[in-house]
């Protein structure tokens, strides 16, 4: 999933030869499904489509910084069999876009919501002080752990795993506590 930035406007007449642009952020595969997002959006909000408007530009925007984890909310609207949901979720990740995938995968597996009935409304940074949802809070401590207990040894580069032999009559040692 990635994410751009689209700018559009209805297209210039001579009554309106500079119509007032509008801009939105949008996450998508690619610029072309972003594109089609776009126009769907702005035929809800606006009198505007397709064949009476413009696109002036499309961007892809890439985090500046994606080495630190930050905690992301996410707010959204999906329609359900039932009918059309608001929600909040938390995610922690290291870009936006990586958050919003997790967001289509979990909603795919909980509630069984296409990407195509899911409407991300906001976006947002959230404060490790300002996380509402339990899964988040676990890891938002300043002394968390991360013990790594039962692992067997792995191979070194051109040598077997656990000894010269491939298959042994011992079980392997996964305790080194």
């Amino acid at each position: 999933m990635n994410r751009y930035q689209v700018v559009g406007r209805k297209a210039a007449t001579d009554d309106h030869p500079n119509p007032e642009a509008y801009r939105m952020i949008i996450f998508a595969p690619n610029a072309v499904i972003a594109k089609s997002k776009f126009w769907y959006y702005m035929h809800q909000f606006r009198k505007m489509k397709k064949t009476t408007g413009e696109i002036l530009d499309c961007v892809e925007i890439v985090e500046k910084n994606s080495r630190i984890v930050k905690n992301y909310g996410i707010w959204l609207r999906y329609q359900s069999r039932s009918g059309t949901h608001n929600m909040y979720r938390e995610y922690r990740d290291l870009t936006i876009t990586g958050a919003v995938t997790q967001l289509y995968n979990e909603m795919a597996g909980r509630h069984r919501t296409r990407p195509r009935s899911i409407q991300i409304i906001r976006t947002a940074t959230v404060k490790a002080a300002d996380l509402k949802r339990n899964n988040g809070m676990q890891f938002a401590k300043k002394n968390v752990k991360f013990p790594l207990p039962h692992r067997v040894a792995s191979a070194k580069r051109g040598q077997k795993a656990l000894s010269s032999s491939t298959f042994t009559t011992q079980r392997p040692t996964t305790f080194f506590g």
